[in-house]
């Protein structure tokens, strides 16, 4: 079920459900079926690992798992846990930094590289289908809006 079959279904009532409450259950809904999409069009590693990838190659130098964990918003162990099995299927080197013993870093394998080259295409096909018909302008509020969001979230708990 889409989330406008949802919207559209005559027995579900979400008129009376305040917009905040509702854009945040869109979200999570969103999230869940994009997750379950994209794990059917990659064949190797599931969704959340290739966006643990994405993000490694966002990083200007080798990231610790500290400051992956950071940028994907998810717990330490968490991101070990995907770290774990993308280095077992060949993805990614975890090694000791040289000047921090502490630290993990985390680098993309030439395996890693390959297949982001090779799944480049059909992932650029796959967004302009997700994104038809939405233009720039609309792209840059929900980022504003979801980012300022963010900055707000971060704030709870401060007082």
């Amino acid at each position: 079920m889409r989330i406008e079959d949802v919207v559209n279904d005559e027995n579900i009532n979400i008129n009376e459900i305040n917009s905040t409450y509702y854009l945040l259950g869109l979200l999570s809904a969103f999230q869940n079926r994009f997750q379950a999409m994209a794990d059917t069009q990659m064949k190797e590693i599931s969704w959340k690992q290739f966006f643990l990838i994405i993000c490694i190659n966002m990083c200007k130098g080798d990231p610790t798992i500290k400051e992956l964990a950071e940028i994907v918003g998810s717990s330490h162990q968490n991101v070990k846990q995907l770290l774990i099995k993308l280095e077992n299927k060949g993805f990614v080197e975890v090694y000791i930094d040289e000047l921090d013993k502490r630290k993990q870093r985390i680098r993309m394998t030439e395996y890693c590289k390959k297949f982001c080259v090779k799944n480049d295409i059909a992932t650029t096909g796959i967004m302009e289908k997700m994104f038809a018909g939405i233009s720039e302008e609309q792209l840059r509020i929900t980022i504003e809006t979801l980012t300022l969001i963010d900055k707000n979230m971060g704030k709870i708990g401060e007082d």
